[in-house]
């Protein structure tokens, strides 16, 4: 095998997605044969050479994983928090191996949550050039005017926000938004080709609506089909989706519900299924 860049190979190890992998690097926290390495474009030979990380030797690429979460309200999208905050880790059991989340979903945001250790594709799919569509429901306080819709639609700009995270002015680029059941309370349906940083509800919160609750139903190929807590492998049509989605290709909603094995609900009775809105 020819030698790749050190980044390639924590990836492929399941360390770390490979945008995580620069930063062990950088951080002087990789060697190879003896020697901590601190260049990106650093190579070596899996077969050939001792790669460490935090002193710990690499074993080669791992079996790769990948899972599909619906993930319930009340679970931070991280490996661990420094909080003690229960995670979306602790709905996965029994898997084998290390795996990450890809992206981030709101400590109150629900739905579907992609997990891996493949970390070429997680930094694939998270790249912004990769404009993979993401779909949510999304429930507002209060009956929005349409010509405050089609701002959205439009892209809007949406102001910094002080706090202990500071958010910084940014400009969207057009959503799909569209009325899913009208009511006091209304529900839409907005898909987003980005995903900075609560997103959805800055951009509500620009046109004066509070979001009460988001829910995410479709990410590229993939359609949230298990309850809330469960998880289940995706199929080798939805892997291969999900590479051409981190290529940029367009991607279509897929016409058949996955036949996959789901696991137990993890507290089921804590996290009772919300009904999706009539159309």
């Amino acid at each position: 095998m020819p030698p790749q860049r050190l980044q390639k190979i924590i990836a492929a190890a399941g360390i770390s997605s490979r945008r995580k992998a620069e930063e062990l690097i950088t951080q002087g926290r990789v060697s190879v044969n003896g020697q901590t390495v601190t260049e990106l474009g650093s190579k070596a030979d899996i077969e050939r050479d001792h790669i460490k990380v935090d002193g710990k030797l690499l074993q080669g690429a791992e079996r790769h994983i990948y899972l599909l979460l619906n993930k319930p309200k009340g679970y931070v999208t991280t490996v661990t928090d420094p909080e003690r905050r229960p995670t979306v880790m602790d709905l996965i059991k029994g898997v084998g191996a290390r795996i990450y989340p890809v992206g981030r979903l709101d400590w109150s945001s629900e739905g579907l949550l992609l997990l891996t250790n493949d970390g070429e594709l997680a930094s694939k799919l998270t790249h912004a050039s990769s404009h993979v569509p993401k779909t949510y429901l999304v429930k507002i306080a209060g009956k929005a005017k349409e010509e405050e819709i089609d701002k959205l639609r439009r892209g809007i700009k949406i102001g910094a926000k002080p706090g202990p995270r500071r958010l910084e002015t940014i400009h969207t680029a057009p959503a799909q938004v569209r009325l899913m059941k009208d009511a006091a309370n209304p529900w839409y349906e907005v898909t987003l080709i980005e995903g900075k940083n609560r997103q959805i509800r800055r951009m509500f919160e620009e046109i004066g609506h509070h979001v009460e609750k988001i829910k995410r139903v479709r990410y590229g190929p993939l359609t949230l089909d298990v309850e809330p807590g469960q998880f289940r492998e995706l199929t080798p049509a939805e892997i291969s989706g999900l590479r051409r989605a981190g290529r940029g290709d367009k991607q279509s909603r897929p016409e058949h519900k996955p036949q996959s094995r789901t696991h137990a609900s993890v507290r089921r009775s804590e996290h009772r299924r919300e009904r999706r809105p009539s159309r």
